[in-house]
């Protein structure tokens, strides 16, 4: 309980200082977005669907049928009125009016594990949805605080594997309209993916009356936590802007995805004030590959849609040029080390652990490093540097499965307390 209550101070306390940081730059903070979604037509009704159903896992079968039916009930009103006043009409407001009932009934209504329980339920809900709102926010600050980015450096470095993006996206191009979309669609609902993996993975909350201690919910919120510090300290804003008609002014040229960029001197490069600079690590080839790990215990629909999503979510990074293929080597090393480092957390500290842990630190902060340093090496000697950044992808992968992938997050073994000495 203790850790719950630190967790969520730590939450609200960044979720504050996120919103005096908005507001010093004009615009609002995650915090009155969000609030402003239980009147106003929200971003995407289907994340906050999904939030009340991971919050529900904590419910009985006759309260999660209460539940939506209130969240739809709620929804219909405010949609009635929307149409009356002739503002635009949308779902998700209904879903995010029940889980603030549930926290408030769980304050007043309930007592001990039960409160503790339905708190945890709602707590998990509203971080996923909050998760979203601050991301946004976030994104908006990288990009007023990072006037120049480091597209240029990547570019370059990008030749050792043979510029995938501009492959992929050209790939994307043939395959038309229906391609294209079917990837949208998968990039876009790639939460509402991670909700359904993870409702896999605590069917059982509801009958236990407790969460297993290591779920796909946890690893999403770190990466989401940790990943935009990175941003900050490597600003890139990807293919489709840095060289592409996305760019407008601010684009080197309109290369992407037919012209491969140049191999000159790569340096610094400014630009506009509303492009996130959000490329390293690919957040969204980090997400997938957590959905990936933690749909390998499933039924086999699940194990196909984590391979799906996986290998679709990479297509779309690159074939949208939304990022480089060396932002998706540095986002694989990036979510199995925060994974691993979740599990040996759960399952205490050891030698093998703290190892991998480190070399996925190391292997992160070298391929950082080397993308800023070397990319003009990296460029000139493709079939050197190229087949080096995949090893050093593998080799954490390797590493990971040796350490932790026999292992179930979910019946992992508890830290067994220490034997107290018997009394004489």
């Amino acid at each position: 309980m203790t850790l719950w209550i630190a967790a969520g101070a730590v939450a609200l306390g960044f979720l504050i200082a996120l919103e005096i940081a908005a507001r010093r730059y004009g615009i609002p903070g995650p915090i009155t977005n969000q609030t402003r979604e239980l009147i106003r037509t929200p971003a995407s009704g289907p994340l906050l669907y999904a939030s009340m159903a991971l919050m529900m896992v904590v419910l009985t079968w006759r309260q999660r049928f209460v539940a939506l039916g209130a969240a739809v009930g709620i929804d219909v009103a405010l949609s009635l009125v929307r149409w009356a006043i002739d503002a635009r009409i949308g779902s998700g407001s209904g879903a995010l009016w029940v889980m603030v009932g549930c926290a408030v009934i769980a304050l007043t209504r309930r007592t001990g594990h039960e409160r503790v329980l339905l708190l945890k339920g709602v707590g998990l809900g509203l971080l996923l949805v909050a998760g979203r709102k601050t991301g946004d926010t976030w994104l908006l600050i990288t990009s007023k605080t990072r006037p120049q980015v480091l597209d240029q450096y990547l570019a370059v470095a990008d030749h050792a594997l043979g510029n995938p993006s501009w492959v992929v996206g050209r790939m994307v191009e043939a395959t038309g309209p229906i391609g294209a979309n079917v990837l949208d669609w998968v990039y876009v609902q790639l939460a509402v993916a991670a909700v359904v993996a993870a409702l896999y993975q605590l069917r059982h909350v509801a009958a236990e009356r407790r969460f297993p201690r290591h779920h796909l919910v946890r690893t999403f919120l770190v990466i989401g936590l940790l990943g935009p510090g990175i941003y900050i300290i490597f600003p890139v804003v990807g293919p489709i802007f840095a060289y592409g008609a996305d760019g407008g002014q601010w684009a080197v040229a309109d290369l992407w995805p037919h012209t491969p960029t140049p191999t000159s001197t790569p340096q610094h490069m400014p630009f506009d004030e509303i492009t996130p600079r959000n490329c390293m690590p690919s957040l969204h080839t980090a997400w997938s590959v957590a959905i990936f790990i933690h749909t390998r215990n499933s039924p086999r629909l699940l194990r196909y849609a984590g391979t799906f999503w996986l290998i679709a979510t990479l297509g779309a990074t690159l074939g949208f040029g939304y990022h480089y293929g060396v932002d998706l080597i540095a986002g694989v090393v990036f979510t199995l080390t925060i994974e691993a480092a979740l599990r040996a957390h759960d399952r205490g500290w050891d030698r093998a652990g703290i190892r991998m842990v480190a070399y996925g630190v190391g292997v992160f902060v070298a391929l950082l490093v080397s993308y800023r340093c070397l990319p003009m090496q990296m460029a000139e000697y493709p079939w050197v540097f190229g087949p080096l950044l995949v090893l050093a992808m593998i080799s954490v992968i390797y590493a990971y499965v040796r350490t932790t992938g026999t292992r179930d997050p979910e019946s992992a073994p508890a830290r067994q307390p220490k034997p107290q000495p018997e009394m004489v």
